[in-house]
């Protein structure tokens, strides 16, 4: 099982959009390295769902549903794929990047390291502790 992260203008389409519709296909990505990793994303892996931009902060959990397929928005004959996306549950605190940078425990998570990527990797672990954040106060 691999561990993602995907991330989302909230005006463009927010975490709230995600769950009233039920899922998605990730659309829209073009960005070579984030399609490579679309490409990795496979049915019942994780994924975080991080509101860029304005809020900054992680706000829910997803899943992968189906693996990448041709984006239906790409010009025809390009390689530009998407994957289905379900919303499974919103954190109960939403955690933000200010909060992250914070936890010595992500200091090499790709967010900071790659911060224009619209859909990356996440360690096990660093899934873990954004999901020990997101639980709110013990």
């Amino acid at each position: 099982m691999n561990y993602w992260l995907v991330k989302s203008e909230p005006a463009a389409y927010s975490w709230a959009d995600f769950v009233r519709e039920g899922g998605t296909d990730w659309t829209g990505v073009r960005n070579f390295q984030a399609r490579n990793f679309l490409r990795q994303m496979q049915p019942g892996d994780p994924v975080l769902f991080y509101h860029s931009v304005t809020d900054k902060q992680v706000v829910g959990i997803a899943e992968v549903a189906a693996p990448a397929a041709p984006d239906a928005t790409a010009p025809s004959g390009t390689d530009w794929v998407a994957v289905r996306l379900v919303p499974r549950q919103p954190l109960a605190a939403p955690v933000s990047l200010a909060r992250i940078k914070q936890d010595e425990r992500l200091g090499q998570i790709a967010l900071l390291r790659q911060s224009r990527l619209s859909v990356m990797p996440l360690k096990a672990e660093e899934f873990d502790v954004l999901l020990e954040l997101g639980a709110g106060p013990m």
